[in-house]
Order: C-alpha cells, then sequence, then structure tokens
C-alpha cells in the first residue's frame, strides 16, 4: 500500500514538472515570436521622419512645412502618424512649421527605464527636443494623453507657448478601470513577463476592438490600423508605454488641476459630445469653467477622435491668432452642430 502511494505522489510529481516545463516551453517560445515580430515590424516599417537623440532617448518625429511651428502631441495606442491619416499634418503645414512626434515608447521613439515617464517627464523630453530644434513659441496641440503633455508644456514659462489646442482629454482625477487592469504590465519583471506573453496575444486580439471604441459611433476610416502599421502597435515596448501611461493618467491629471488658473493662454477645447473615453461633463466642460481664455467645442455626434471627424475646425483653431476673432471656426461648428441635432441648438 505504501508502495502505491509512493508511485502516485511521484506520478502526480512527475506529471507536475512535466506540465510546468510545457508551459515554461510554450512561454519562451510565445516571448521569442513577440520580440521577433517586433524586430520585423521596425524593420519592414522604418521611420518617416527624422530621428534625434534628446536626453539619450531616440526621438522620432516629423517635421513638414514652414512658419510658426504647431507641436503635435498623439494619444495612447497610436503614434504620431496619426495625425498623417487625419490629415492635419498636411492642413496646418499649408501655413505651419509641423512637428509631430513619438511620444517615449511610441512608435519609433524608445522609452529608457532611467526615469517615470510622467507627463511632466515627457514634457521635458519635447522641450529639450524643441529647443534642440531651435523652436519657440510654438502652438501646441494635444489629443487624448498628449493633452496632459500639452498642458505640462504650457505652463514652462521658457518655452513660451503660444496658444494651447486640446482635443478629447482627460483633466481631471476620476476612477479609470482601464487604468487598473494595465497597472500590472506596467510592473518591471511582471509586467515584462505579460507583455511577451499573455498581452502580446492579447493587444492583437483587441485591437480592432479598442481602435472602434475610439472612433465611436463613428465608423473607423478604412485600412486605419493597416496605415499605422498593426505590428507597430503591439510591440510589446508600445504596450509597455501604453500601461505606464495609463498608469501614471490619474496622478497627472490630479497634479495638474491644482495649477490651471495659471493658464492664461488661448485655448481651444474639442470634445466629441459621444466620447465614452474621456467624458466631455467631467472633463472637456469642467475645463472649459477652469480656463478663463477657453473656447469649448463639445461635437455632437463625434466620438473621442475629433481630428478625424471635424479636421477643419481643428485646423481652423490652431491657424487662428485669437479664437475670439475666427468666426470661421464658430460657423463651421454651427453648421455641423445644428445638422448633427436636427435643428436643435446644444
Amino acid at each position: 500500500m505504501k508502495t502505491l502511494i509512493h508511485r502516485t505522489r511521484a506520478s502526480r510529481r512527475a506529471t507536475g514538472l512535466a506540465l510546468a516545463a510545457a508551459a515554461t516551453t510554450a512561454l519562451a517560445a510565445t516571448g521569442a515570436w513577440a520580440a521577433y515580430r517586433a524586430r520585423r515590424a521596425e524593420q519592414k516599417y522604418p521611420p518617416q521622419g527624422a530621428v534625434a537623440t534628446v536626453d539619450g532617448v531616440r526621438v522620432h518625429y516629423l517635421d513638414r512645412g514652414r512658419g510658426t511651428p504647431v507641436l503635435l502631441l498623439h494619444g495612447n495606442v497610436v503614434h504620431a502618424g496619426d495625425f498623417l491619416i487625419s490629415g492635419l499634418v498636411d492642413r496646418l503645414a499649408e501655413q505651419h512649421r509641423v512637428i509631430a512626434c513619438d511620444r517615449a515608447g511610441f512608435g519609433h521613439s524608445t522609452r529608457p527605464r532611467d526615469r517615470l515617464w510622467t507627463a511632466g517627464a515627457q514634457a521635458e523630453l519635447v522641450h529639450h527636443l524643441c529647443t534642440q530644434l531651435g523652436i519657440k513659441r510654438p502652438i501646441v496641440l494635444g489629443h487624448s494623453w498628449g493633452t496632459l503633455v500639452a498642458l505640462e508644456l504650457a505652463l514652462r514659462a521658457d518655452l513660451a507657448v503660444e496658444r494651447l489646442v486640446l482635443m478629447s482629454g482627460y483633466y481631471f482625477p476620476t476612477a479609470r478601470l482601464d487604468a487598473a487592469l494595465a497597472a500590472p504590465q506596467a510592473v518591471p519583471v511582471i509586467g515584462d513577463v505579460m507583455r511577451y506573453t499573455v498581452s502580446a496575444i492579447m493587444a492583437r486580439l483587441l485591437l480592432n476592438r479598442t481602435v472602434k471604441a475610439m472612433f465611436a459611433p463613428q465608423p473607423v476610416p478604412r485600412d486605419f490600423v493597416a496605415a499605422l502599421a498593426r505590428e507597430l502597435l503591439v510591440r510589446p515596448a508600445q504596450i509597455r508605454a501604453n500601461a505606464e501611461d495609463a498608469a501614471f493618467m490619474v496622478p497627472a491629471a490630479a497634479a495638474l488641476r491644482r495649477r490651471y488658473h495659471e493658464l492664461q493662454i488661448p485655448t481651444a477645447i474639442f470634445a466629441g459630445a459621444a466620447d465614452t473615453i474621456a467624458d466631455p461633463d467631467t472633463h472637456a466642460r469642467e475645463l472649459h469653467r477652469e480656463l478663463a481664455n477657453s473656447e469649448l467645442y463639445v461635437l455632437p455626434g463625434v466620438g473621442h477622435m475629433v481630428h478625424h471627424a471635424v479636421p477643419e475646425q481643428v485646423a481652423a483653431a490652431v491657424t487662428s491668432h485669437q479664437l475670439e476673432s475666427t468666426p470661421h471656426v464658430g460657423s463651421a461648428y454651427d453648421r455641423l452642430t445644428r445638422v448633427a441635432s436636427n435643428g436643435r441648438r446644444r
């Protein structure tokens, strides 16, 4: 009987070890596959713009046009190519020098582990890029998470930001389920394992659904994900950047809200009334109340990707010297409002 029990226990141990070995092999194979796909994507989709080394960080940026400089700061999931696809870069480059950079960890920009990549740290990197490129008194446009960086830049007196255009931003600390879910992927070691295994697979499975939610209720532009290079968006490095940004989002907004009273520059705030990612009532309308020199445009029937829905209005807000003296912006918005709300003004 004792012999039988020992044999059973030994058999269970052997089975457990075999399963553990199989799981380890599977994880290692998945990690190697994810690393291979990342390297292949970076080779297949090389940088479209220039690359600068700033504070030890490799920063990829697009530099188009001439005139008053405009900085474009993208949100999570995507990279600077999002502004190309929306047509915003080409529209603005007709009158401005347009700089659209991949934020640290996105696209072809690196994200070294020698610092915490808070909104303030990202703003410092962009500021130093501006110094390197000889850019002074820029107009700064931010979308989604990029609005936090834009606001940090606007609070830097030495950069002397001329004007702000903020789209679909998260401006006040509120509970975020996505931040809680992303947090483990931002933790060193644990996050590294996840990003090369489970998260690498889930990112691919969920990407289309995520992009659809960003554009809803409007359709996703044809070939949007393909134009951004799908494999660039689901690399372990970009998964890490998304996760860390999600973890830093609430504290970043909490720190900024204490300084909103310092902002006196003209600011255009755009939000989609149907945005389910950054609620316009909680964020855009409330920020408009906080900023004395701001104009608010809440667009009926538009979701999170405002610059794809109304690129003409966004470009007009950037180009105008004074928001108050741009009736073409207001009239364009009024026409959109009347059509979208069936004749009822909101």
